[in-house]
């Protein structure tokens, strides 16, 4: 999961609506859509526990993993009786933003561990071979991510983590500066990862002021960097109508922004370009959360291999339900991490912060307590099956 994604963007277009669009009295406020048509698979999948078929069921939970840009590139196919493989939907990769594949990696590694987790609800193991075909080189391809075999195991006990899937947010929101996280509870959060990953977590005013200042920077390098900032706003889905039609992407469908659409000011070409007013609010509004923020968190793992990228990803899945369950909210600032060339100082420079001399930062993210967010958009299960 890029600073100017689907959250980072939703806090800004949000800042602009309440720049533009008082409410009567002088009031203003950003009110949560209701579920809808577009937020529709996160109640599909309880339902979905009545399905005969136990890789379906599964597929209803994992389809709501984290992953970059809100582009859900995950693809399946059913095989035999108890087989699924696992793809990698080649469109929704961010050749810009995402050179290497290595966010969406991540992302697909979300989704296979939220996968198992929810098979193991059911009472299966499942067996994962990953790259079954061989490993991708500097991109991804068409060659299958994982092959998954479903066994029925007696007894099973499913994963405690697997019951704030329902509750698990990215919580863009400003962060309570006056309530930091407790040693005990950062301690709670980490060990959600599996044994042997390496999390870090600061709440020390130094340190984080320097991550505040550091994620910033990184925000307006990408976000004045043509073509990865350009990538984020093809995908802006503005408006409640676009959002339903296109349930993925960076949505932009808060009620104060419908005016703003409908009007012809909240506009692709106003998000892209440098001299209009909507860009600039955009650009300045970011600033208010990244100083809101009392503590961060940050995943490493050994290398850079796809096999890392993948249990980054697992791991990531688990600290975000870990979180929800602790009542903290979770914002990945993942722009400083990016492989780019506008970004190789300030990925050096995260390391270096983090004196982290071996490894690779996976993810970086804001942690703190805030009021709860509605979820993100999802296309329906079935839509991520190859018929």
């Amino acid at each position: 999961m890029s600073i100017p994604r689907r959250s980072l963007l939703a806090t800004a277009s949000a800042g602009i609506a309440l720049a533009l669009s008082p409410l009567p009295g002088g009031r203003t406020s950003v009110r949560a859509q209701p579920l809808g048509d577009a937020r529709r698979a996160w109640t599909a999948a309880t339902e979905a526990r009545r399905n005969p078929d136990p890789r379906l069921r599964a597929l209803a939970f994992a389809i709501l993993a984290p992953n970059p840009h809100n582009l859900q590139p995950w693809l399946v196919e059913l095989t035999a009786t108890n087989e699924m493989t696992v793809f990698c939907d080649l469109a929704r990769r961010l050749p810009a933003t995402d050179p290497f594949d290595r966010q969406i990696t991540i992302g697909l590694g979300a989704f296979l561990e939220l996968l198992r987790m929810a098979a193991a609800e059911n009472g299966f193991a499942v067996r994962t071979e990953t790259f079954p075909d061989g490993t991708p080189g500097r991109r991804l391809d068409a060659r299958p991510i994982a092959l998954l075999h479903f066994d029925p195991v007696a007894g099973m006990v499913g994963d405690p983590l697997f019951r704030h899937v329902l509750a698990r947010r990215t919580n863009r929101a400003l962060y309570d500066m006056s309530r930091l996280p407790e040693p005990n509870t950062l301690a709670t959060l980490t060990s959600a990862a599996v044994p042997g990953a390496h999390v870090g977590t600061t709440t020390a005013p130094e340190l984080t002021a320097a991550l505040r200042d550091h994620v910033w920077r990184a925000f307006r390098t990408e976000a004045l960097t043509h073509e990865p900032h350009m990538e984020s706003v093809n995908v802006m889905r503005m408006g409640r109508a676009a959002v339903i039609a296109n349930p993925d992407g960076i949505s932009l469908d808060a009620a104060e922004l419908e005016p703003l659409v409908a009007q012809g000011i909240l506009t692709h070409a106003a998000m892209a370009s440098r001299d209009s007013p909507v860009f600039r609010q955009f650009l300045a509004l970011y600033e208010a959360p990244v100083l809101a923020t009392p503590a961060f968190l940050w995943l490493v793992t050994p290398d850079n291999s796809r096999a890392e990228q993948l249990r980054a990803g697992a791991d990531w899945l688990r600290l975000n339900l870990q979180a929800a369950g602790l009542g903290l909210g979770l914002h990945p600032q993942s722009a400083t991490l990016q492989e780019y060339p506008e970004m190789d100082g300030l990925l050096r420079d995260v390391h270096d912060l983090l004196d982290i001399h071996r490894g690779r930062i996976q993810m970086l993210a804001r942690l703190g307590y805030a009021s709860p967010v509605p979820p993100s958009p999802r296309w329906a299960a079935d839509t991520r099956i190859k018929h």
